[in-house]
C-alpha cells in the first residue's frame, strides 16, 4: 500500500502539468469572441488608427489572392488581395515599415513594376518586392501596386534564416525571464500558475501608465514596473495562495483558482485601459542594419537586459542561501523543511522574485510586439508553459534552455508556414523532443515503485 502512495504521489506533477496544458487550450479556445470581433478584421488583424492600403492590378485587371506582409519596428503583419485586388494592412504606430509583396502568390513571370510605384518608393536593394513605406501627414497610406513581366529577385535563404535566428534568440531571452519565474513557482509549490500572463501584462501596464498617461520618464516607469510587479507577487502570495496551502487545498484546486483569478485580472484590466494598444515611449525606432540583420537600438538593449538579468537569477539560484534553498525545496519540500528551512518565507521570495522577472518582460515584450494591451500576457501564457515542459518541470535553467528553443522555433518557423500559425510550431517541437525525452531536457527521471 505504501509503494502505491508513493507512485501516485511522484506521477502528480505529470498529471498537473498536462492537465494545465489542457485548460489553457480550452480557456483560449472558449475564450469570448465578441471583444476580438470588435476589434480586429475578417482575417485577425488588430484595427488601429493607422494602415496601408492599395489595389493589385495586371493588365488593368485586379489580382486576388496576393500574400501583403508588412513588418518594422517588431511588428509584423499579412494579409491578402481580395476579389476585387484591394487589400489593407493595420499597423500600431505612424512609423516607417517594409512592405513586401509575396511573390510565389503572383501570376508566372510576373513581378511588381517598378516604373510604376508610387512616388519616392524604391524596391530595397536586393529584391523585386520588398519596399520601404512611411505615412505622410495623414495616418493612411493608399499604394496601388501595378504588375509586369520581369524576372524575380529575391533575398537568400541563408540571409532569412540568419535574420529569424537572431529575431528568434531575441524573442527566446524575453520569454525566458518570465518562464523563469513561473518555473520556481512551479517548483516551490507545485503550482501551474495560470496568473503568470497576467503578472506579465502588470509591467507593461505600469510602465505605460506612468509614462503614456502620467507622462513621467521612462525610467520612472521600468521602475514603477519593477516594483509593482514585486508587490504583487507579494500580495498574490500573502493573499491568496499562503492561505489555501495552509488549508491544505491540492494543486489540481491551486490551479483552477489560479484559473479564475487569470480571467478576473484580465479583464479588470480591460476594463480599466479598454481594448486599445498604447505605445511605450522611443517604441518603433528605426532599424539598424547589420548585414541581413535588421535591428533596433531597443532590440540591443532588450537583448542585453535580458542577458544581464538571467545571470543575476543564476547567480543568485547558485551562490545565495535563499537561492540554494530554493533548489532545495524544488527538489524535496519536506526534507527542506526538516532541515530547518522556513518553507514559506522561501517560497514567499520566489513569489516576488516572479512578479519582478514577469514586470521586466512585460515592458521587453511591449516593445517586441510593440505595444501595451490588456490581454498581452496571455499570448505568452501557453509558450510559457511549453518552455517550462521542454526544458524540465521546476527547473529555472531547464525553462531558460526551453525559452530559447521556442523563440528560435516561433520565429524560424516563418520560412515555411504563415505567421498566423508560428506559435503553434513551438507546440510541435514541444511534442518531438517530450517523445524522446519525456522528463524535459533538464527533468530527472523519477522511479516508480
Amino acid at each position: 500500500m505504501g509503494l502505491t502512495t508513493v507512485a501516485v504521489h511522484r506521477k502528480r506533477p505529470w498529471i498537473v502539468a498536462v492537465l494545465g496544458i489542457l485548460i489553457a487550450l480550452s480557456a483560449f479556445l472558449l475564450a469570448p469572441p465578441s471583444t476580438a470581433s470588435a476589434d480586429t478584421t475578417d482575417d485577425g488583424q488588430e484595427i488601429t488608427d493607422f494602415y496601408f492600403a492599395g489595389v493589385i492590378t495586371f493588365d488593368d485587371k485586379p489580382v486576388p489572392g496576393v500574400v501583403m506582409t508588412i513588418e518594422g519596428k517588431g511588428f509584423k503583419g499579412d494579409t491578402k488581395t481580395d476579389a476585387d485586388g484591394k487589400w489593407r494592412l493595420y499597423v500600431p504606430s505612424k512609423e516607417k515599415y517594409t512592405l513586401t509583396v509575396d511573390e510565389d502568390t503572383l501570376p508566372k513571370g510576373v513581378i511588381v513594376d517598378p516604373a510604376q510605384l508610387p512616388e519616392g518608393t524604391q524596391p530595397i536593394a536586393g529584391t523585386t518586392a520588398s519596399f520601404e513605406v512611411e505615412f505622410g501627414l495623414t495616418g493612411t497610406k493608399i499604394m496601388n501596386l501595378f504588375l509586369g513581366e520581369g524576372q524575380r529577385v529575391t533575398v537568400s535563404f541563408a540571409d532569412q534564416l540568419f535574420s529569424r535566428l537572431v529575431g528568434g534568440l531575441n524573442f527566446g531571452l524575453l520569454l525566458a525571464l518570465a518562464s523563469m519565474g513561473a518555473a520556481l513557482i512551479y517548483g516551490t509549490t507545485r503550482l501551474s500558475n495560470f496568473t503568470h500572463g497576467e503578472m506579465v501584462t502588470w509591467g507593461g501596464l505600469l510602465a505605460m501608465v506612468t509614462t503614456t498617461f502620467w507622462h513621467l520618464p521612462l525610467w520612472a516607469g521600468i521602475a514603477a514596473a519593477v516594483v509593482g510587479g514585486g508587490l504583487l507577487g507579494w500580495g498574490l502570495d500573502a493573499g491568496i495562495w499562503r492561505p489555501l496551502r495552509r488549508r491544505g487545498l491540492g494543486t489540481v484546486q491551486l490551479m483552477i483558482v489560479s484559473i479564475g483569478l487569470s480571467l478576473a485580472l484580465r479583464y479588470v484590466f480591460q476594463y480599466f485601459i479598454g481594448g486599445s494598444t498604447y505605445q511605450l515611449p522611443g517604441a518603433s525606432p528605426t532599424p539598424i542594419q547589420f548585414g541581413p540583420i535588421s535591428l533596433s537600438y531597443i532590440d540591443m538593449i532588450a537583448m542585453g537586459v535580458s542577458i544581464v538579468v538571467i545571470l543575476a537569477v543564476a547567480w543568485f539560484l547558485t551562490r545565495t542561501r535563499i537561492g540554494k534553498a530554493t533548489r532545495a525545496i524544488s527538489d524535496n519540500p519536506q526534507l527542506a523543511a526538516a532541515s530547518g528551512i522556513d518553507v514559506d518565507r522561501v517560497i514567499r521570495y520566489v513569489w516576488i522574485l516572479a512578479g519582478v522577472l514577469a514586470a521586466i518582460s512585460g515592458i521587453l515584450w511591449a516593445y517586441f510586439r510593440p505595444g501595451v494591451k490588456w490581454d498581452m500576457g496571455t499570448q505568452m501564457l501557453l509558450l510559457m508553459f511549453a518552455a517550462i515542459t521542454l526544458g524540465g518541470l521546476g527547473t529555472a535553467f531547464g525553462a531558460l534552455i526551453g525559452s530559447l528553443i521556442v523563440g528560435i522555433a516561433v520565429e524560424i518557423s516563418t520560412l515555411w508556414i504563415p505567421s498566423d500559425l508560428k506559435y503553434a510550431s513551438a507546440l510541435v517541437v514541444l511534442i518531438v523532443i517530450l517523445l524522446v525525452r519525456p522528463q524535459g531536457l533538464l527533468g530527472r527521471k523519477e522511479r516508480l515503485g
